[in-house]
């Protein structure tokens, strides 16, 4: 069974409000192996409200809409499924009594506007609401399900939980949705898909899906079947070749970013990071600091922006920028080295770059980003040139840097201690 989602409220179309109630109905469904085709959010108007579950019947037997049952004017689900269905609303005494009982409950007197809640599509099986006042309803039509839920969070997610699921369950054929989430660094889209399409490409199911962001890829594999056993042997089949043929730029098998796979690392060497950042103005140190527990393994930075504060933090010969300017490899290495020897640290990291527009009377185009990465053994710096915005480019060099990182404690990559 596929499934379509509508939430709904005008108020979903502003940059202030996030549907994540999607997000939560999308996991449970998939673990009972129901696809999740069509998601749409709808602005409080009647008729592309009857427009968008038109659509979504015709892609899905499966409709859940969250959102518009509240007791005002603009609450327009009810009469749009009733619209769409042919039938009329009924009003219910027995709801209507519920909410009444529950604002006595709040020392409250209902208002008449609350008796909206009380209208029930003909025919509809009601969902008691314990945490609010709108009470859900499920409707069978022409052999489709539509579920209708409140918007509010807390109360959407205990219903949907406690009473939709033993529904569907009822419904629901045996199946299974179990998925491989990979994130692979240093290396373009193009690159890796050329590398592993040949293996993708034979099959159909499990699908593959593949996300490109700055620095970034993500590839994911959804394998649908019968049993939790065969979706795992089937993701086995085709992620294992994938898994051997990306080799070390393979970074996360569980969809976690980069910052939590360094972390991890770090904890499991005992060992701590300090960082000395330039163009990227703390992003770096922000990344590695936003993982919970980090205080396990982050020893601090130098947020060394000008030519001064080099000086002062980490005591960069003044005469070493003179020559070289700041974006350049011997200030990177003395930079990271700087920040190893100021810290209880037992690897640090640099970043100093263009990260534009323009280039701030350094000789270095915008986009270029010097990393380098010092412990007792030695200091790799390397030189980058990264396309595009600021914040693009302060995000590459926050990703390379991890990278680096991450190398040098598996022990592979470029660096000095393999010269």
């Amino acid at each position: 069974m596929d499934a379509a989602i509508i939430a709904v409220g005008s108020e979903m179309l502003t940059p202030q409000r996030v549907d994540t109630n999607s997000l939560f109905l999308t996991e449970l469904l998939n673990a009972r192996g129901v696809e999740v085709v069509f998601k749409v959010v709808v602005g409080d108007d009647r008729h592309q409200l009857v427009d968008a579950i038109h659509y979504a019947l015709s892609h899905a037997r499966l409709l859940i809409l969250s959102g518009g049952l509240g007791p005002t004017e603009d609450d327009l689900t009810r009469e749009a499924v009733a619209s769409y269905c042919g039938r009329s609303l009924v009003f219910n005494e027995e709801i209507c009594a519920s909410i009444a009982q529950r604002f006595q409950r709040m020392n409250r007197a209902m208002a008449e506007v609350n008796k909206r809640q009380a209208y029930v599509v003909e025919g509809a099986e009601v969902i008691p609401n314990a945490r609010g006042t709108a009470p859900g309803m499920w409707v069978e039509h022409e052999g489709s399900h539509i579920v209708m839920l409140p918007g509010p969070p807390y109360e959407l997610k205990a219903m949907f939980e406690s009473q939709c699921l033993p529904r569907l369950d009822q419904l629901l054929p045996a199946q299974v949705i179990r998925a491989r989430f990979y994130r692979v660094a240093g290396m373009p889209e193009s690159d890796l898909d050329q590398l592993i399409a040949p293996v993708y490409r034979q099959y159909t199911n499990p699908a593959t899906t593949i996300l490109a962001a700055a620095g970034d890829i993500q590839i994911h594999l959804r394998a649908h079947c019968h049993t939790e056993g065969e979706a795992e042997a089937l993701l086995r089949e085709v992620g294992t070749p994938i898994e051997e043929l990306l080799g070390d730029r393979l970074y996360s098998r569980n969809g976690n970013p980069l910052e939590v796979t360094v972390g991890e690392l770090l904890r499991g060497r005992g060992m701590k990071v300090a960082v000395a950042e330039s163009c990227t103005g703390g992003m770096l140190a922000e990344r590695l600091t936003s993982v919970a527990g980090s205080s396990d393994y982050f020893a601090g930075g130098f947020l060394t922006y000008s030519y001064e504060a080099k000086t002062a933090l980490l005591g960069i010969d003044p005469e070493l920028l003179r020559e070289h300017k700041a974006v350049s490899e011997p200030v990177a290495r003395a930079m990271a080295c700087a920040a190893l020897a100021r810290s209880p640290a037992s690897l640090a990291v640099s970043i100093t770059g263009v990260a534009g527009p323009g280039q701030g009377g350094e000789t270095e185009p915008v986009g270029a980003v010097y990393i380098g990465v010092a412990d007792k053994d030695g200091c790799l710096v390397r030189r980058f040139q990264f396309a595009g915005d600021r914040h693009r480019i302060r995000v590459l060099a926050t990703q390379t840097a991890l990278d680096m990182i991450r190398r040098r404690l598996m022990g592979n990559g470029d660096s000095p201690w393999h010269h």
